[in-house]
This record gives structure tokens, C-alpha cells and sequence, in this order.
């Protein structure tokens, strides 16, 4: 089975149309797959963030607990 991709829209009565036609040697039915966007999901997670204060923890004082004396020196050339 040869699979190809190309883009398309579907009209106000749910009829597929191409971008471009298809060079086909001859007419003949297929099988495919629609891929369609997810702006819902995207513009969902997006707003989710910017309402949670998760992010807020970033910045609290009591969380940056760390330093650079805290670490170990790595010897990066052997």
C-alpha cells in the first residue's frame, strides 16, 4: 500500500477537497486519514496553565535552596 500526504478542507456539506489534485493514472478509490488540528486542546492546556500557580513556585524564595557551592566540581577532560 503506498501512502502519500496532502492538505485539504472539508466545505459546509462535509465533502473533502484537495489542496491540489492528485496525479493518478487512473480513477480509483482509496482509503485515508484525516488529521485535523488540535487548537482546542492547545488553546485548552494554555489557558490551564496560566490559571494554575504552579509556575508561582518558581519564583518563591523558600524553593531556591541550592548554590553553586552545594555542587560537586566534575573534571570535564578526563
Amino acid at each position: 500500500m503506498k501512502a502519500i500526504e496532502i492538505t485539504g478542507s472539508i466545505d459546509e456539506q462535509g465533502i473533502v477537497e484537495l489542496d491540489q489534485p492528485l496525479a493518478a493514472l487512473k480513477p480509483i478509490r482509496f482509503r485515508g486519514i484525516l488529521l485535523f488540528p488540535d487548537q482546542d486542546d492547545a488553546q485548552e492546556w494554555s489557558l490551564a496553565a496560566l490559571k494554575t500557580s504552579a509556575i508561582d513556585l518558581l519564583s518563591d524564595p523558600d524553593e531556591d535552596i541550592y548554590t553553586l557551592e552545594d555542587g560537586k566540581l566534575i573534571d570535564h577532560e578526563t
